[in-house]
């Protein structure tokens, strides 16, 4: 899904929810077009709340996943450094084994694949 869709959908989503709660939470009767007095300040509250919560938890959440965030990467140098050492230490070997092939007076064969033709008959 398209992120700026993805973004839309849960900001109306959201949008929805505030929406149904601080209605239901402060509108007592539906006989005035307008709000009274005391829905209307109720409403702002609710409203003002959950923006304070919401912005509270966002500023968690970003501080939280940042954590998260930095060792992931810590993990994955460390992973690549090991891997790196591991590289090092097997071509050290190789090298190894090759000049004590040669110091022995023996060469070291490596096998060639057979040559494979597109036309085999038998």
């Amino acid at each position: 899904m398209d992120p700026n869709l993805r973004n839309l959908k849960d900001f109306l989503t959201l949008y929805n929810k505030v929406t149904e709660l601080c209605f239901s939470r402060c509108v007592d009767n539906l006989n005035q077009r307008e709000l009274g007095g005391q829905e209307d300040t109720c409403v702002d509250r609710c409203v003002t709340k959950f923006a304070r919560f919401n912005q509270s938890m966002m500023k968690v959440y970003v501080d939280v996943q940042t954590t998260i965030n930095t060792k992931r990467m810590q993990e994955v140098e460390e992973n690549a450094r090991k891997l790196e050492q591991q590289r090092k230490e097997d071509r050290q070997k190789e090298e190894q084994i090759k000049k004590e092939a040669v110091t022995a007076g023996t060469a070291v064969l490596t096998p060639i694949p057979p040559a494979t033709s597109g036309n085999l008959s038998m």
